[in-house]
């Protein structure tokens, strides 16, 4: 009995203190007027607290666990999330190439061309499995645009430390969207590689919170700091041209 309220209360207590984050930086960036210049994180945090905070919570109490409704509304608003994330990503990319047109113009082909792919990928798979082609399309298209993310974002940070970006934010940015997508990534592994054991189911319902919960801690401390002083250089210089771009949009 003791040890199933522990779990309650640990289990609980880390989704609430993920609604009060995502709360806590929509007002913060609100108030200090940054929501604009930030937007595309603005965007995808919203999504993360109507789903999981309002959406989710009303169809569970509306149908059930083990409903039908549920299990649909679960997996759809995860494909919308995992879009949104997608999209996050491609923000930034954008904006670590400000100064980089004709990167960005490539980069820009590569991003549809991967995503084009996926969607490519994830419906050549269901010639493997015509039962429940909806769910079962839903289902991977989701997991292979979660771990394309995942790598495009290890790829965005090697990008950045290769061009000496001087944007301290978006590098605190890009950090926090790593820890939204490894833990999550190796529970998945663990999944397929225990064949869904007891154990790592368990792991599996306490480590994408705590990922979420970092990922927004990063991010505010991001948005809330004061900026690195600029980067001295000559008027015109590569350097000051990288510090000036720190404080532009993405």
């Amino acid at each position: 009995m003791g040890s199933l309220m522990l779990d309650y209360l640990i289990r609980y207590g880390v989704q609430y203190g993920v609604y009060l984050m995502e709360v806590a930086l929509l007002v913060f960036l609100l108030q200090q007027g940054t929501w604009r210049r930030l937007r595309g994180m603005a965007v995808y945090v919203t999504l993360l607290l109507v789903t999981d905070g309002v959406g989710r919570p009303f169809v569970l109490y509306s149908f059930g666990l083990s409903s039908r409704e549920y299990a649909y509304f679960y997996w759809l608003t995860d494909v919308v999330l995992t879009l949104g994330a997608f999209l996050l990503v491609c923000a930034f990319f954008r904006r670590a190439c400000v100064r980089e047109e004709k990167m960005w113009r490539f980069l820009r082909l590569l991003l549809a061309f991967v995503f084009v792919l996926i969607l490519g990928i994830s419906i050549i798979s269901l010639s493997r499995n015509y039962t429940h082609l909806f769910t079962r399309f839903i289902v991977e298209f989701q997991q292979n645009l979660y771990f394309t993310c995942l790598v495009l974002n290890t790829l965005l940070y090697i990008l950045m430390q290769q061009i000496a970006t001087a944007d301290d934010e978006l590098t605190l940015l890009v950090c926090g969207m790593g820890i939204q997508f490894a833990g999550p990534a190796a529970c998945l592994a663990l999944l397929y590689l225990t064949s869904a054991a007891p154990y790592s189911k368990s792991v599996f319902t306490y480590v994408p919170p705590l990922c979420t919960l970092g990922m927004l801690l990063t991010w505010f401390y991001a948005v809330a700091r004061a900026p690195r002083a600029a980067v001295v250089g000559v008027p015109g210089s590569k350097a000051v041209g990288l510090a000036e771009a720190a404080t532009r949009e993405a």
